[in-house]
């Protein structure tokens, strides 16, 4: 059974590799595109509140502006010592555009409900 609810991703989606800040399903979050390949995570650095989306990308790591604290774009693992994370989000192209997967609680898959 799929826990995933898709909600589309409203905003424009910029050609080439950019870094931006967006709002799905109520939350604010960071879609960017690096190397060819568009990760969604959380748009809150957990190290000090930085904005993620203000950050820059490197060797497949999104670099928080503030402290540069960088974390993994596959798992979200900080740095090595940093002991850390920060949440991904799976995406989905279709063919009307770009899906966020968000994880359903228990009581929403079994009685329904957004």
């Amino acid at each position: 059974m799929d826990n995933l609810r898709w909600h589309k991703i409203e905003e424009d989606i910029p050609e080439g590799d950019f870094i931006k800040q967006v709002h799905v399903a109520g939350k604010k979050l960071c879609l960017l595109r690096n190397e060819g390949k568009v990760h969604l995570v959380q748009n809150t650095c957990p190290h000090a509140g930085g904005i993620l989306s203000g950050g820059w990308c490197q060797q497949n790591e999104i670099v928080c502006p503030i402290h540069r604290y960088s974390y993994n774009l596959d798992n979200g693992r900080g740095a090595e010592g940093q002991g850390d994370y920060i949440n991904i989000y799976p995406v989905r192209e279709e063919a009307d555009g770009l899906y966020a997967g968000f994880k359903q609680s228990l009581f929403k898959r079994f009685f329904g409900g957004d």
